[in-house]
């Protein structure tokens, strides 16, 4: 697979926010929505030529749709403006009843909620957060934010939140100062710490949840949704789809093997029970 440029990544960026399509002339793309985590650049050479190829092999011509923020990305699925999303927005009880349905996830460990501090911070414990500024990605970010605001609120410890928009925008903010520690998810943590040479240290983590699925709108037909998850699954056993996913897994630094592998909704009960009983998403409603 040849690398994109930066121009012409920026570009085919913007066609896709601008609803133009990036391929498949002679038919309608359907959209794939894709939370905040990353800049929209780094979103856009990883998931294009995913999309590509899976349009290609399965006859279905998807389109990246990406919001500006996790906000307006949880709103748009909570309209069911996407025909498919990689995603955990459609777990929250008012996105539940939208109907988006689980068929695939990264074929990648499971995540976790985590706390954390540079390596050199003098915080040591999670009562010494008490009243300092901690950032995270978003409020709308289920490990990056609800997770571990979930045990602070539990656990009385009150403090100051910020927010920075993505989750790498996060532990940035964190290194630059502005706050002493940083809510995250500990796959993008880890990984955008190998990119920027970032040491940090581990103050607290959560249980496991599965990694953030891809699911499908129920107004999407079954044979759409088979034909685009069977060519999913099977890239890693195409010399092609392996290229292209060794180059995804090197720009995020995932571990290898990266693919994708089938599953199902009720594999991802706990995160519903969380945003079901969580105090932080009570003061939502």
């Amino acid at each position: 697979m040849k690398k994109l440029s930066n121009c012409k990544v920026v570009s085919l960026l913007f066609a896709t926010c601008l609803g133009a399509p990036a391929w498949a002339a002679d038919s309608t793309p359907l959209s794939f929505g894709v939370i905040s985590q990353r800049s929209p650049l780094l979103a856009a050479q990883f998931w294009n030529p995913i999309l590509h190829y899976i349009g290609k092999r399965s006859g279905v011509p998807l389109e990246l749709k990406l919001a500006k923020t996790g906000p307006e990305h949880a709103e748009m699925v909570h309209r069911g403006e996407y025909s498919f999303i990689y995603s955990n927005h459609n777990f929250t009880r008012q996105n539940d009843r939208v109907g988006y349905s689980v068929f695939a996830r990264p074929n990648q460990p499971a995540i976790r909620g985590e706390i954390i501090v540079l390596a050199d911070s003098p915080i040591r414990d999670v009562a010494d957060l008490r009243s300092r500024e901690v950032v995270f990605p978003s409020q709308v970010a289920f490990v990056g934010y609800t997770v571990p605001m979930d045990m602070l609120v539990r656990a009385g410890v009150k403090v100051n939140p910020l927010f920075a928009g993505t989750q790498e925008g996060a532990i940035a903010q964190m290194v630059s100062g502005r706050a002493v520690a940083a809510g995250v998810n500990s796959q993008v943590a880890q990984a955008y710490a190998k990119r920027q040479n970032i040491n940090y240290r581990v103050l607290w983590r959560s249980e496991e949840y599965l990694d953030i699925p891809l699911s499908a709108h129920p107004g999407i037909p079954k044979d759409k949704v088979n034909a685009v998850r069977d060519a999913l699954i099977s890239m890693s056993d195409d010399p092609e789809g392996r290229k292209i996913l060794a180059e995804a897994a090197r720009l995020f630094h995932l571990e290898s093997p990266f693919g994708f592998v089938a599953a199902r909704d009720a594999e991802f009960n706990n995160v519903r029970r969380l945003y079901r009983t969580s105090p932080v998403e009570e003061s939502r409603q």
